[in-house]
């Protein structure tokens, strides 16, 4: 049942207020039309307000109950009946990551009345509607509910990006509407064949049940189907042709939310099939391959791309596809290099199409920007340094755990892997650099400088490396220990099923 909402009962950190998260942005983003009908001033609050009150319930539950995993069943049906929130780590860190990455890129509404007040409303209202989907992603805990959050992101998604109202976005929602429903069938068809081969969608379950019902050529397939079903989102090789359009055509705090947000849920999905349910060679190697693929076509076509967002969205591919290799590689030094790299893509992407707010259109273009705002300069040149991995940066650390990872795998594939990820690293200092040369250079008549909330959030996101930068040490341990709270099967099946003490790894 959903809790009364108190304040009292806000605080009390009670494992049932962990649907507030998901409930609040949800109720708001139904109420954010008719509410900018009758009180515009109080519709443009409320939409930063709930994303407030949501990071902080959160945060407050995570301090509170988050050192040991627990799962919440709603609706008085016990798992694997009714719909089980699962609450460890890492689903807290994603799920307090959604409403303030949002309220940092948070989209805002027009400042006229009638049509654009209106636009302004559905906005809001597709962007809470993404918060509720993507929070509900990270704290899901069976197949269905996180096939309806995803579904639901999908949606929010369309229409954000379809809001721009110009023919480019159009065609860029159609290819990426296109492309989403192919993936949701491919996820359809891998989990009704899980669901035929276990007799259940809970995740601890399958996990239970898996060694003897999916270790085999039909669960290959259902991980083969799931996997480039929600890699659509993930923006995995070769279900990605959507990504350079619409992230191009998007307004670019959408592209950042995207980039940054959505794409990681749908890894973090990924990534708790193949843990608890697909822990064999064969699922690792298909990722590994895809994600090679992403790296080789991302960072090459980035070098080729002659317009900011453009350049910005297919290095995101690139990225992404790093990202998915580091999880492949298994065990403990796999997760902590996987989640390293995807917080460190969440911060760095983000704060980028921060920066392409004002940054649009040819690369060309942008001769002299840092002169004309020295600090979105430097903050470009911190993020391309982190990027490509200059010591001690974040990245470095990150990209030189996936090396480690790759040369102690050892054997042809792996060792060829490593090579191209050291090729495609000076592929992508090439067109960072060259970016970085280009907005130093002196130009009689530069572009206008930043906004100050969009360079705050972008300057905010600097900070926030510089200091994982000063506190490696701290950082690192603390994703070792979500690393190996990700990586036990055991804990995550007896946190849903606590009477079953004996569970076969």
């Amino acid at each position: 049942m959903i809790p009364d909402l108190q304040l009292s009962t806000l605080w009390a950190a009670s494992p049932a207020n962990l649907v507030l998260p998901v409930v609040l942005p949800l109720l708001a983003a139904f109420l954010m039309q008719p509410l900018a009908r009758v009180a515009v001033p109080l519709a443009r609050l409320l939409g930063p307000l709930v994303l407030l009150l949501s990071a902080a319930i959160t945060l407050n539950l995570w301090l509170q109950l988050g050192a040991t995993p627990f799962s919440l069943t709603i609706g008085g049906f016990a798992s694997p009946l009714g719909i089980l929130f699962h609450a460890d780590g890492v689903a807290f860190l994603f799920a307090l990551a959604v409403p303030v990455f949002a309220l940092l890129f948070w989209p805002g509404t027009a400042s006229g009345g009638g049509d654009d007040r209106d636009q302004g409303a559905r906005r809001d209202a597709l962007t809470l509607l993404l918060v509720a989907a993507t929070t509900g992603l990270a704290l899901s805990g069976d197949l269905f509910n996180l096939y309806v959050f995803y579904e639901l992101a999908a949606v929010a998604s369309f229409g954000l990006v379809a809001l721009s109202d110009t023919g480019r976005a159009q065609i860029a929602t159609f290819r990426y509407l296109m492309v989403s429903a192919f993936g949701s069938v491919l996820i359809l068809v891998g989990i009704a064949i899980v669901y035929l081969q276990t007799g259940t969608l809970s995740l601890a379950q399958i996990a239970l049940l898996a060694p003897e019902t999916l270790h085999n050529p039909i669960g290959l397939a259902a991980f083969a189907l799931m996997l480039i079903g929600f890699g659509v989102k993930a923006e995995l090789f070769p279900v990605n042709t959507w990504v350079p359009e619409v992230y191009a055509g998007a307004p670019a705090r959408v592209a950042a939310l995207l980039a940054g947000l959505v794409s990681k849920l749908a890894v973090l999905i990924i990534i708790r099939l193949l843990v608890l349910a697909f822990p064999q060679p064969e699922m690792a190697q298909i990722m590994l391959v895809l994600g090679l693929l992403g790296i080789l076509t991302g960072e090459l076509a980035a070098w080729r791309a002659k317009d900011f967002p453009r350049m910005l969205a297919f290095s995101s591919i690139g990225q992404l596809g790093l990202i998915f290799i580091a999880f492949s590689l298994g065990g403990e030094l796999g997760l902590l290099a996987g989640l390293a790299l995807a917080l460190h893509h969440l911060v760095i992407k983000s704060a980028l199409f921060g920066l392409a707010v004002r940054w649009r259109g040819s690369i060309e273009a942008l001769a002299g920007a840092a002169r004309s705002s020295p600090l979105a300069g430097a903050l470009f040149v911190l993020f391309a340094l982190s990027l490509v991995g200059i010591p001690p940066l974040p990245g470095f650390w990150a990209k030189l755990l996936v090396l480690i990872g790759l040369a102690e795998t050892g054997g042809a594939l792996a060792l060829t892997v490593l090579l191209l990820i050291l090729l495609a690293t000076a592929v992508e200092a090439s067109y960072l650099f060259r970016i970085a040369i280009r907005l130093y250079q002196d130009v009689p008549t530069p572009v206008a400088p930043h906004g100050r909330r969009d360079l705050g959030a972008a300057a905010l996101l600097g900070c926030v490396l510089l200091a994982a930068t000063l506190g490696m040490q701290p950082v690192a341990d603390r994703l070792g220990d979500l690393a190996e709270q990700l990586n036990d099967r055991t804990r995550y099946i007896e946190t849903v099923f606590p009477l079953h003490l004996a569970v076969k790894d």
